[in-house]
């Protein structure tokens, strides 16, 4: 599994529409082969930071996302809106249990 957690700060007043972006794309990365979670935050500690993080069954899967349509539809509209450098983290991980 791959997990990767992106960080990126826009100005205040930005926020909101580069997290209305990130949630227009979820249902077409949700539906991707491979998604198994995306999810999008809006820190609590600042008004400027935004998180998405993913899911994906392999490294294959997660890099065609890097490759499709969506996420270079997205760059267009957040790297703009970006103050600074976004921080994508990607580790390898198990499974070890869904609890319910």
């Amino acid at each position: 599994m791959i997990i990767a957690i992106v960080d990126f700060d826009t100005a205040a007043a930005d926020r909101a529409a580069a997290l209305a972006q990130v949630d227009s794309v979820r249902d077409e990365v949700r539906a991707m082969p491979g998604n198994v979670a995306y999810r999008a935050y809006a820190s609590r500690e600042d008004e400027t930071r935004v998180t998405v993080i993913h899911e994906w069954d392999d490294e294959e899967s997660f890099a065609g996302y890097l490759k499709s349509d969506s996420f270079a539809r997205s760059g267009e509209v957040l790297r703009p809106m970006m103050v600074g450098s976004p921080v994508s983290r990607r580790f390898r991980a198990d499974l070890l249990e869904t609890v319910a």
